[in-house]
């Protein structure tokens, strides 16, 4: 499996700052297992990454559910206020999806490949 960030929070995720992922629970994220190891590239070209380990799988109702227990600076950049980030999910994902699959939590920890 494999993750895409853009250079800011790719940093982040290297240097073990941002080390929670929020995405809605679809069967994708619902086949992830606790201890496997998840690629992540860095954008735009893909040619740097790092892996991650999955340390726990937290399903939450909903992104605003999801969001309150944790720091920004765990899921996203800490420039940004978590109405900011809340706001970024509607890009990705229809309320549809959300209200359907619930979200999830991908706690982690970066790991040599």
């Amino acid at each position: 499996m494999q993750m895409h960030f853009d250079p800011d929070i790719f940093e982040l995720v290297k240097n073990g700052t941002k080390n929670v992922e929020a995405r809605v629970n679809d069967a994708k994220r619902r086949s992830i297992k606790i201890g496997e190891k998840i690629e992540v590239l860095k954008r735009p070209d893909e040619k740097e990454s790092i892996w991650v380990r999955v340390t726990k799988l937290v399903p939450f109702k909903n992104f605003e559910e999801l969001t309150a227990q944790y720091p920004i600076e765990r899921l996203y950049s800490s420039e940004y206020a978590k109405e900011e980030y809340l706001a970024l999910f509607l890009r990705f994902y229809t309320q549809e999806e959300i209200e359907r699959d619930g979200t999830v939590a991908i706690e982690f920890e970066v790991v040599d490949e």
